[in-house]
């Protein structure tokens, strides 16, 4: 459990730093430059990730149980992932979806997160998924009141709305029936 929890401070704090210190990140920024400061955050974030593997494979190992979840909210766990990848996707192709949740992404780890917690009642899946609807809703917040960065992703055009739905829910259909039980143990339609 320590090493999950140590991979989420670390990542999650990572992710944190414009929200708590965005003039301090925006000076390390300038101070490192952009290259050598990105280059920075990224293996933090690494880092912290391979944290939350190792800790929540360990975690799982020993489960300690909080609550049996009733089946049927894995029906409905399964229904909260349906948009996620789209809008992943749609964070990086600008269009209809990402001017209407105006944070795809965060709308997406909300989803992810909420969904997860619903069908899963460990105490290491509380915390998981728990510290992630925590951060976004955190992140989410913060952003009314900092001013936003440019994100990396192709030009707004009429085609991204359809490719971020197909290629999202393709990406759905692949990790649900396939490459969740290979990587995670467990199979969400199983």
């Amino acid at each position: 459990m320590v090493s999950l929890l140590a991979g989420l401070l670390v990542f999650l704090g990572a992710h944190s730093v414009s929200i708590m210190a965005p003039a301090w990140r925006d000076r390390m920024a300038a101070s490192l430059g952009v290259g050598p400061w990105k280059a920075l955050y990224s293996l933090v974030s690494i880092a912290g990730f391979v944290l939350i593997i190792i800790g929540y494979a360990a975690a799982r190992a020993e489960p300690v149980l909080l609550y049996v979840p009733p089946a049927g909210l894995r029906h409905l766990a399964g229904l909260l992932m349906l948009p996620v990848f789209p809008l992943l996707l749609a964070a990086y192709l600008p269009g209809r979806i990402s001017a209407a949740t105006k944070h795809p992404m965060l709308v997406a780890v909300k989803l992810w997160a909420l969904a997860h917690l619903l069908a899963n009642g460990m105490l290491a899946d509380l915390l998981l998924f728990g510290g992630f609807l925590v951060w976004a809703v955190l992140d989410r917040i913060s952003l009314k009141r900092r001013t936003p960065r440019a994100t990396p992703g192709a030009p707004p055009a009429r085609a991204n709305d359809a490719i971020a739905v197909i290629a999202g829910l393709a990406a759905y259909a692949i990790i649900a029936f396939h490459l969740h039980q290979r990587w995670i143990g467990v199979a969400p339609f199983g």
